[in-house]
């Protein structure tokens, strides 16, 4: 292992990163001139790539997208722990306990809560949940923020006046941005979790082996 250059021993988490930071540039841009299209047609000022990026515009549509994905996988999370799909890759045996169920053990390589124990052992069996717990709340805030933000500009370019983060709240608008991204990440979840009963992957952990029966749980 000690012999595979950092790339290969990293490669999945790099290329996602980098899928991921050039969509979002692509996202920047194309909202930019996006956004700077609609100024125009009201007869506003264009924003500055400086500007555009602290608008509600580009917050509220990040944060909105961030938000839903934190969301999607701590409930995954949490859900698989106790709850099975017959068949599924992407699910725990139906009977037997597996590795993850079993009470940690303090070795020499064990990570340092481990060691430790007590409060800080019991927070670090949660850690991966509660983790993305706290990314969700700051993406949920953002999001609020950036929506709100996006409002009131919209607002203030109709001379109407601008509203409370109070009221803001209970508007209809926040709430569908909202969940029109948590329905089509459960949708996703849902779908891998069903597909992966018939269909493989080859070389995929995230597949059953290809010639495993589909009524199996690997």
């Amino acid at each position: 292992m000690h012999n595979k250059s950092f790339f290969y021993r990293n490669s999945l988490s790099i290329v996602l990163l980098i899928l991921m930071i050039s969509c979002l540039l692509g996202q920047f841009f194309t909202g930019w001139k996006t956004e700077n299209k609609e100024l125009a047609e009201h007869g506003r000022s264009m924003l500055s790539l400086g500007e555009y990026i602290h608008s509600g515009h580009f917050i509220q549509a990040t944060f909105e997208n961030w938000e839903s994905e934190f969301l999607q996988m701590m409930l995954y999370i949490l859900l698989t722990v106790s709850l099975r799909q017959k068949g599924s890759s992407e699910s725990k045996s139906l009977e037997e306990k597996e590795d993850v169920d079993r009470e940690p053990q303090s070795h020499p390589k064990a990570p340092w809560p481990v060691k430790k124990g007590g409060i800080w052992l019991s927070l670090y069996k949660h850690s991966l949940s509660i983790a993305f717990g706290l990314l969700f709340l700051a993406s949920f805030g953002m999001h609020f923020y950036g929506s709100l933000k996006d409002y009131n500009e919209e607002q203030l370019s109709k001379n109407e006046p601008q509203v409370s983060a109070m009221k803001y709240i209970s508007e209809s608008r926040f709430w569908f941005e909202s969940f029109q991204n948590w329905q089509s990440e459960f949708l996703a979840v849902a779908a891998i979790v069903l597909l992966s009963i018939w269909l493989r992957e080859k070389g995929s952990p995230e597949s059953k082996p290809v010639d495993m029966a589909h009524d199996e749980t690997p």
